[in-house]
């Protein structure tokens, strides 16, 4: 099972030299997820993030950003990001991060890159609100895993409950009117669509849609499901965005942007 991890937080660092430059349009949104770097990735996403960088306002990280969650890959993320990325970034983690048990170091490393990592908390860039968090599995619709029989399949519903209360905790601190919702895990069955029946309780659960919905956030982007489609939507129409990277290349990226 995950663990509930804090993060050391810092403010983004530097000038917003866009924000006079949003004053005649919306807040554009470059988003990636499963960069899954490892030990010698240096270079992979440097390319698209000088292009993200050029062409989005902010960019979003949605998780696996390593393969085996080691601090060596992150080291290798962090110096794509330090040399190409030039826009605020945030990021939340994903299931590989936590492999080699030390999710606090990956997220730590990125973060004093200046990436703003969430772990059910919250940030506003030039007026728009972020929630951020990893998210978990359990199912969704009737099909929902219940805290029924075997402890540790009460426990492993235990920590889909909590990600998703740490995800509604961290909307209630916005009170921004437009409200993005990053995840790793997905909130709905939709952008599922693709990947094996089978494997869909472990990719995400409805415990996260609820606080989404509840709280009618503008969007939300998450990764995970590389064999997913990208676009979906929650029961009361938000839009979800699947921003895997391996979905992405079949558009030609491996990102996407988004304008609010």
């Amino acid at each position: 099972m995950t663990a509930d991890v804090a993060y050391p937080k810092r403010p983004y660092l530097g000038a917003v030299p866009f924000l006079k430059a949003m004053a005649n349009r919306g807040l554009r949104i470059a988003a990636t997820a499963d960069l899954h770097y490892a030990k010698h990735s240096r270079g992979k996403m440097q390319e698209a993030f000088a292009e993200m960088s050029s062409n989005a306002d902010v960019l979003l990280l949605c998780g696996d950003l390593t393969e085996y969650g080691l601090p060596e890959e992150a080291e290798e993320l962090a110096a794509d990001i330090r040399s190409a990325v030039k826009i605020p970034c945030i990021g939340v983690i994903g299931n590989h991060d936590y492999e080699s048990g030390h999710p606090e170091t990956v997220a730590d490393i990125l973060d004093q890159t200046g990436v703003t990592m969430l772990n059910g908390e919250a940030v506003e860039i030039a007026g728009v609100g972020f929630a951020g968090i990893c998210g978990f599995g359990g199912g969704f619709g009737r099909r929902m895993l219940n805290a029924w029989g075997e402890p540790l399949i009460k426990q492993f519903v235990q920590e889909s409950i909590s990600h998703a209360i740490r995800l509604e905790q961290a909307l209630v601190k916005l009170q921004t009117e437009r409200r993005v919702v990053v995840l790793h895990y997905s909130p709905i069955r939709a952008t599922l669509e693709g990947e094996d029946p089978e494997i869909f309780a472990f990719l995400g659960s409805s415990r996260l849609e609820e606080p989404i919905n509840r709280f009618r956030a503008t969007a939300v982007f998450h990764g995970h499901a590389h064999n997913g489609i990208t676009d979906g939507k929650t029961s009361m129409g938000i839009p979800v965005y699947n921003v895997s990277a391996p979905v992405l290349h079949r558009t030609g990226k491996p990102y996407r942007i988004v304008e609010l």
